[in-house]
């Protein structure tokens, strides 16, 4: 059980006597990586009957329960840094941004700056501080990884306006991914309850019970020979990886998409090695945040923008198309 920040194994049984002390943690609480419970052990901060467990290959013993304590985070406050992005609309409620795959909305463990809104503090001064002290301004994300447009408010009742907006899925969110293969049917509608895996912790997966319902509609834009598929996607809702997780369901893995590969690589012996090595081991998830449209949350305006498929997106889709 939990309380707070403080966790309470199991009494061992037989079972798991003679098991790491990092293995069984990490059973009795899936919800920690095993890596964080490493690091929170080396830290002293295992207890069994007040004695501190500071070692990772320790043997749990039958009769024995452990005490786990996990420090809260700290709320470091983003810092402006002055980092080039590209503005593609502003007014003084909102900005609207074309970001670059690669780089991170907002600070998070292993990304604690150079991200989006370190950049956008810097170039806006301030933003709104209902999305939290490490995302202010943030009402929607997009992966790290993947490219294109992104809103965010740059005061309280702006960033209340779109919330809404999201949450009543009235938002028109337009994406183009490259995937392995071609869907079948050609266009339709992918719906599923998106949640995290239960196998996995980094990943997201399509959930028989719990989730959140998820809705994609997809067209097939252009088939590149049957190995590969310019697929245009548009979102009824926006889940953590929803494309990413509704294509791979579908078996059509998008292109260099390292988290939800299934061994999907070009393998047609027809195709030129120089042509399946650029496809196979292409360098970012080939998913592209194309347009975003929505009714601005002040003036009440409909807007709409669009941005252009980057260059890397260009490349493959040159190669795909003379396969």
């Amino acid at each position: 059980m939990s309380y707070n920040n403080v966790y309470t194994t199991p009494i061992v049984n037989k079972d798991f006597k003679t098991q790491r002390i990092d293995k069984f943690l990490s059973a009795c609480f899936p919800e920690i990586s095993r890596s964080q419970i490493q690091r929170l052990i080396a830290l002293g901060n295992v207890v069994c009957d007040d004695v501190t467990i500071g070692d990772n290959a320790y043997k749990v013993k039958e009769g024995e329960s452990f005490v786990l304590t996990v420090p809260e985070a700290d709320e470091a406050i983003p810092q402006p840094q002055d980092i080039p992005i590209e503005i593609v609309y502003e007014d003084k409620d909102i900005v609207v941004v074309n970001k670059p795959a690669g780089m991170v909305v907002h600070p998070a463990p292993g990304a604690i700056d150079h991200t989006l809104v370190n950049a956008l503090l810097y170039h806006c001064k301030d933003l709104s501080g209902i999305g939290g002290v490490k995302r202010p301004g943030i009402v929607h994300r997009i992966d790290k990884e993947t490219s294109g447009i992104l809103v965010a408010a740059k005061n309280d009742v702006a960033h209340k306006g779109l919330c809404e907006q999201f949450a009543e899925h009235s938002i028109d969110r337009t994406y183009y991914a490259f995937c392995f293969g071609v869907p079948s049917p050609l266009n339709g509608t992918i719906e599923g309850n998106i949640g995290r895996s239960p196998y996995d912790r980094k990943k997201m997966a399509v959930l028989k019970t719990g989730g959140k319902p998820a809705i994609t509609h997809y067209m097939t834009v252009e088939n590149f020979k049957n190995l590969a598929a310019m697929v245009k996607c548009n979102l009824e809702t926006g889940r953590t990886h929803q494309i990413r997780v509704h294509l791979s369901q579908k078996g059509n893995n998008l292109i260099g998409d390292k988290l939800y590969v299934k061994a999907k690589k070009l393998t047609a012996k027809t195709i030129d090695e120089t042509k399946k090595l650029f496809v196979n081991n292409f360098a970012r998830q080939a998913l592209h945040a194309q347009s975003l449209g929505f009714v601005h949350p002040v003036t009440g305006e409909k807007m709409f923008f669009e941005s252009e498929i980057p260059e890397d997106l260009k490349q493959l889709h040159e190669v795909l198309k003379n396969l």
